[in-house]
Formats: C-alpha cells, structure tokens, sequence
C-alpha cells in the first residue's frame, strides 16, 4: 500500500535528504508534498523521475497526510508535530525540537522504543545518532557507566547559509578579504569555534544538551558529556568518544562486535590512513568507526573514532529507517 507523505522544511539541507532518500529506498509513496514558507514557496524539488513543487506548510491538509517527516529549518515544529498527529498523521521529527514525551529512535539500537502505535517519533541529534550506532553493540560486552565525547560538527548542518559562509570566507583568505562573520559567531574558515548553539544556564550549549539527552536515551540511561565544535568542513560529522565500562572490554572484542554490527563499517589500522575522515563519509549510509583503543584514565576504559554522513544517517536516512519501521509495523494510516 503506498501513502501520501508530506516534508515539512523540504528546501533546507536534511529535507532535500529526505525527499532523495524516500525515492532511492523506494518508499511506497503515492504522492508526496514539499512543504517549506516564505521564498521557498513556488520553486520545486526532485522527486526521483518527477518534479514536485514546493507548496505553504501552513496551507497544508493533514487529514490528507499519512506520514510527515519534520525537517530541520521548519517552523513552529511542535506545534506543527502535534496539529498533524491530531488529524491522525503519523510525524518522524528530525527537527531537533521534538515533544519530550515522543520516542527517540535510531532503529539499529532501540526499534522496540516505538512501542505499538505512536504519533511522534524524534529522529534524534547527528552526534547522539552516530554515538549510540558506534557504541550499542559493546553494551553486550561491557555495561556502559559513563561516556565523555567532543563533536566535531560540519557547517552543513547549520544549513546552505552555513556552507557559503565558509567557501566565501575560504575564498577570501587568499584574496585579503576581511571575514565576517554572519552565521556564526566567529570566522569559520581555518578555525574552530567551540559553540553550537545557543548557551544555557549550566555552560552547555542545546546542542551539547541534545547530544547528552538524546543518546543517554539511547544508551539505556548511561550519562554522557559532550562538547561541541563547530569544523570547518562541509560534510561529515565525527566524534571522539571515551567510554568507561563496569567490566573490562577486550579491544579485539570490540573490534568483531562493531564488525558485525548493523549500519557499521569498522576501519581501524594501525597504520597511517588506517582511519575515516569526514571526507569518507560524504555520501555514505553507515556509521564508520575507527582508533579502537584502551582508555586508561578510567577503569575498564575503551576510546575510539566515529564518523558519518550528518546529511545521511545523521539526518534523513535515521528519520525514513523509522518510517520504514512504522511502515513494517503497520502504524501508518493509508
């Protein structure tokens, strides 16, 4: 049975994603709607074979909706979330703004999250996505205690401002052009800006606190600090990440569970290159780990690399595995 879906945000980054990805996954889809505000309203969007125009989100009929998926950039999401799944729509919000009481789901990690019918499902945060995919399948070997990790983020999931604002201010280095910064709080070009987001009361920025919350969710409940830089690369997000387990951990057993793992790829030599980069990972689905090895300023501690796509399963491939679940779960109305 094929559904009418609808992508709120269609014209940002991740909402592009989502529209390519529910065509090359081959989603059953009979017909799809791509729905933005303001300037983007009146251009159109691919479709696989077909062209879409992009119409008012604020226009749009969601008792004719089976499926929304919530994009980054969209406005009003909660409220937007909670008036579709009033008219019986199920929602997959990739926004970062989720209903605190929806699940958050990576469906390698905890599909049973889902649990029989929900309305919300939260496609968590790009850090917390690749976080809980690298380390999931090492909680079968070691109960996770704590988990400290920096996220090295791209200027693309800040948006296509984000990424001219860097080539502008790349091009400009070698011409003598002052840069200025509009997106960011600080020259982005040759730099790094340990801010993403905006600070809270506690020092944490939303994006460390997202970071924390959404793969403490994940992970079971473990505890988990992040720090978040902003990198001067377009695509591919990666983290350093020290784990601490109340057990030890066997490298070598490490390295086969993660070998095994769905949506993983394990590069790990102990040679040079013998690791991702983010350049790896642009255009790629898994979740890639690499540096594999003891932590010892902790007891039983384990530190490693991971990297992804933040555009692919950071982004819109975790939000349409969940509408596959939903789909193979039979939640959605069509």
């Amino acid at each position: 049975m094929a559904h009418r879906i609808a992508v709120a945000g269609a014209t940002g980054q991740v909402g592009r994603e989502i529209i390519k990805t529910l065509a090359e996954r081959e989603f059953p889809v009979s017909s799809i709607a791509a729905l933005a505000s303001g300037r983007s309203v009146g251009g159109s969007l691919s479709f696989g074979d077909r062209d879409v125009k992009v119409e008012a989100v604020e226009r749009h009929d969601w008792a004719a909706t089976d499926l929304l998926f919530l994009a980054p950039g969209t406005v009003g999401p909660v409220t937007l979330a909670r008036k579709a799944a009033a008219a019986g729509c199920a929602v997959v919000d990739a926004s970062g703004f989720a209903n605190p009481d929806a699940p958050v789901v990576v469906p390698e990690v905890n599909p049973g999250a889902l649990g029989s019918d929900p309305r919300i499902v939260a496609s968590p945060a790009s850090g917390a996505i690749l976080m809980a995919m690298a380390l999931h399948p090492l909680q079968a070997l070691g109960g996770l205690v704590r988990v400290s990790a920096t996220s090295l983020q791209p200027v693309s999931g800040a948006g296509r401002e984000a990424m001219d604002e860097l080539f502008s201010q790349t091009r400009g280095v070698f011409v003598n052009d002052p840069a200025v910064p509009e997106q960011f709080p600080k020259p982005i070009a040759f730099n790094l800006i340990p801010q993403v987001g905006a600070f809270g009361e506690d020092g944490r920025t939303d994006e460390e606190e997202a970071i924390a919350e959404d793969a403490g969710r994940l992970l079971g409940g473990v505890p988990v600090a992040a720090t978040c830089v902003r990198v001067p690369v377009f695509i591919g997000h990666c983290l350093t990440i020290q784990a601490a387990f109340d057990r030890p951990v066997d490298e070598a057993e490490a390295r086969e569970a993660i070998r095994g793992a769905p949506g993983l790829t394990l590069l790990d030599r102990r040679d040079d290159g013998g690791y991702v980069t983010p350049l790896d990972t642009v255009g790629e689905d898994p979740v890639f780990v690499s540096r594999i090895r003891p932590d010892a300023t902790v007891p039983n501690g384990l530190a490693l690399w991971c990297a992804g796509d933040n555009l692919r399963k950071g982004g819109a491939l975790n939000a349409v595995q969940i509408a596959e679940e939903l789909l193979r779960r039979g939640a959605l109305r069509g």
